[in-house]
C-alpha cells in the first residue's frame, strides 16, 4: 500500500503512553489511509505471560470468577469446561442491551482503540490474538455501531461496550461504507450487518475463549473515550473564549489595565496567569479603538470583561485536571479479576477479584468539566448581552443599524441565554447519583457514561454560545465610529479574526437569518481557522 511517508503513522499500542492527541487523531483520521495501529512487541510478551498463566490456574480445576462461573449475582455458580465458550457468547449477548441514539463513528473508533490499549497491559489474561482482532477492525475501518445509553458506570460500560463486543464476534453492527459523520438522526440509517462487512473485507469475527468475553466489557472505556473527545473541544474552546472576550472588550472600548501580570501574580493560579497573558497578545498594548477612548472617564469595567482571567482560568484549570486524570485511565487495567502473572520462579502468581471498572474517578472529572465550560460559556453570554445593550456599549440597541425596522442581535442573545439556561441543567453532577443494580451485588455506580454524554452536550451549546459571541463582537467593532464619524480600527489579533469571519459573514447592514451566520462561524471553529491566531495562546 502506497503511503505519504509525512502523512501516514504507525501507532504503537502498548497500554501506556495514549494520549489526548493521539486519541483525538484516532478517532478523526481514516484509519488504513492516515495511520495504523499496531500491538507493541513487550505487549504481547505482557498478554502471552498472562495467558499461560490463567490456563494453568484452570487447570488445577480451581473456581475463578467469570472463567468458569457465572457474573454478578451468577458468581456461585461453577460452570462446566465444555460451557466456557458458550459462557463467553451469551455473556456478550445478554448485556447488549444499549438504546438510544448511536455514537459517531468518531467516538466509536476511539472507544475500541482504548479498549484495545486497556487489554494490552496484559492484566486480562486473554489472548493476543484478541487485542489484534480489535485492531483488525479499527485498521479495516470496521467500525462498531454503540447505542449511547444503557451504562450505569460500574463493573465497566457494560452495555455498550457489550455492543461493541458483539460486533468483534460477528454478530453484531457496524458503521456501512457510505457513512459520513453527521447528526444522530442519520446514524442508524447508515449502519449494516457486521457479517456484511466481513465479507466484503474478507476478514473473520473473534472466536471467544476462557475469560476473554468479560475482559472486553470490564472497563470504563466509553466514558473515558467520549469524556477525552469532549475535553480535546474544550481545551480548543477554551482559548478561543479568550479571543471573543478581547474582541468584545475591544468592541466595548474597555480597559487592558485588568490584565497586568502584576496582578495575576498575587493569586498564581496558573489559569488565570495564562489567561491574562493571552489577553494581552490578543489585544496588544494599544489600538485605535483604545487610543480614542484613554479619557472616557470609566473606572472599572464589568465583571464579565475584567474578571475574565479569573473565570477563564479556572475552567482552564478544571479542564487541564480532568484531562490529566482521564489520561491515566486510558492507560489503565480496568477488567476485572485481574490477572498478575509471575515474573520469574521466585514470584507468586496471583488473579485478583477488584473494582477497578468503577467509573467514579472518571465520572468526577467529567462533571467538574462539564460546569466549568457551562460557567465559561455564561460569562461569554453575559459580554453578548453587553455589546446588544446601548446602555452599557454606547451602541445601536441590538446592534441594529436602523433599530425599529431591524431587530439586529436581539434574539442572538436571547437565544445564548437559553443554551446558558440548558447548560445549567446538564450541569447538575451525574457522578452524584446511584442506583443499585444486579440484584444489590453492584450496589453503588458512578453513572460516568451520562456524565459523560452531558459533558459533550455542554461543549456542543458552549461551542454555539461562543460563536454567537464573535458574530456579535464583529458587527459591534465594525459599527465603532470616532466623533467624526470615521470607523475606528482595532489591531493585532483582533482585527486578524475580524477578517477571518468577514471572509464568511458580512456586516449585517439589515436583519437576515442570524442562524445561518452563527452556522458560518461553528464552521470556521470546527475547520480551525482561528488556529494561527490561537497557536501563541497557552491553554
Amino acid at each position: 500500500m502506497a503511503q505519504d511517508a509525512e502523512k501516514f503513522e504507525t501507532i504503537e499500542l502498548n497500554g501506556r503512553d495514549v494520549t489526548l492527541d493521539t486519541l483525538w487523531r484516532v478517532a478523526n483520521l481514516t484509519p488504513g489511509r492516515d495511520y495504523k495501529v499496531t500491538l507493541a512487541s513487550d505487549a504481547k510478551l505482557r498478554m502471552k505471560a498472562s495467558r499461560d498463566y490463567i490456563e494453568s490456574r484452570m487447570g488445577t480445576g480451581e473456581a475463578i470468577y467469570g472463567v468458569n462461573t457465572g457474573f454478578g449475582a451468577f458468581s456461585s455458580v461453577r460452570i462446566s469446561d465444555s460451557e466456557i465458550e458458550a459462557l463467553q457468547r451469551n455473556l456478550i449477548r445478554s448485556h447488549s442491551v444499549g438504546v438510544g441514539d448511536l455514537f459517531s463513528k468518531s467516538q466509536a473508533k476511539a472507544i475500541l482503540f482504548l479498549r484495545a490499549n486497556a487489554l494490552a497491559r496484559g492484566h486480562s489474561g486473554i489472548r493476543v490474538e484478541v487485542v489484534e482482532k480489535l485492531l483488525e477492525f479499527l485498521n479495516s475501518d470496521v467500525i462498531p455501531a454503540i447505542p449511547q445509553q444503557g451504562s450505569v458506570g460500574a463493573s465497566g460500560d457494560l452495555a455498550p461496550l457489550s455492543h461493541l463486543a458483539l460486533a468483534i464476534i460477528g454478530e453484531g453492527k457496524v458503521f456501512g461504507p457510505d457513512y459520513l459523520e453527521g447528526t444522530s438522526e442519520t446514524r442508524r440509517q447508515h449502519v449494516i450487518p457486521v457479517a456484511e462487512a466481513l465479507e466484503k473485507k474478507g476478514m473473520k469475527p473473534l472466536d471467544l475463549k476462557a475469560k476473554e468475553g468479560l475482559s472486553m466489557i470490564n472497563g470504563c472505556q466509553v466514558m473515558t473515550a467520549v469524556g477525552l473527545l469532549a475535553a480535546y473541544e474544550a481545551k480548543r474552546l477554551a482559548l478561543l473564549t479568550d479571543l471573543a472576550g478581547a474582541m468584545t472588550l475591544e468592541a466595548m472600548q474597555g480597559t487592558r489595565d485588568a490584565f497586568d501580570p502584576l496582578i495575576s501574580a498575587t493569586r498564581p493560579h496558573e489559569g488565570e496567569i495564562k489567561t491574562a497573558k493571552n489577553l494581552r497578545v490578543l489585544l496588544g498594548e494599544t489600538s485605535p479603538i483604545a487610543e480614542s477612548h484613554q479619557d472616557c472617564g470609566r473606572v472599572q469595567d464589568a465583571y464579565s470583561l475584567r474578571c475574565m482571567p479569573a473565570v477563564h482560568g479556572a475552567a482552564k484549570d478544571a479542564i487541564r485536571r480532568g484531562v490529566e486524570v482521564l489520561e491515566v485511565e486510558a492507560n489503565s487495567s480496568t477488567d476485572n479479576p485481574l490477572v498478575f502473572a509471575p515474573v520469574d520462579s521466585r514470584t507468586e502468581g496471583k488473579i485478583l477479584s477488584c473494582g477497578n471498572f468503577h467509573g467514579e474517578p472518571v465520572a468526577f472529572q467529567l462533571d467538574f468539566m462539564a460546569i466549568a465550560v457551562s460557567a465559561m460559556a455564561s460569562i461569554s453570554e453575559c459580554r453578548i448581552e453587553k455589546l446588544i445593550n446601548p446602555a452599557m456599549s454606547g451602541l445601536p440597541a441590538f446592534l441594529a443599524p436602523q433599530g425599529g425596522l431591524n431587530s439586529g442581535h436581539m434574539i442572538v442573545q436571547v437565544a445564548a441565554a437559553s443554551l446558558v439556561s440548558e447548560n445549567k441543567i446538564l450541569s447538575h453532577p451525574a457522578s452524584v447519583d446511584s442506583i443499585p443494580t444486579s440484584a444489590d451485588k453492584e450496589d453503588h455506580v458512578s453513572m460516568g457514561t451520562i456524565a459523560a454524554r452531558k459533558f459533550q452536550a455542554v461543549v456542543r451549546n458552549a461551542e454555539s454560545i461562543v460563536a454567537m459571541e464573535l458574530l456579535s463582537a464583529t458587527q459591534a467593532l465594525d459599527m465603532l465610529k470616532d466623533e467624526k464619524g470615521q470607523k475606528l480600527e482595532s489591531s493585532g489579533a483582533v482585527r486578524k479574526a475580524l477578517e477571518i469571519i468577514r471572509e464568511k459573514v458580512p456586516f449585517a447592514a439589515e436583519d437576515r437569518i442570524f442562524h445561518q451566520d452563527i452556522e458560518a462561524i461553528r464552521g470556521l471553529i470546527r475547520a480551525g481557522a482561528f488556529q494561527s491566531i490561537c497557536t501563541g495562546l497557552e491553554f
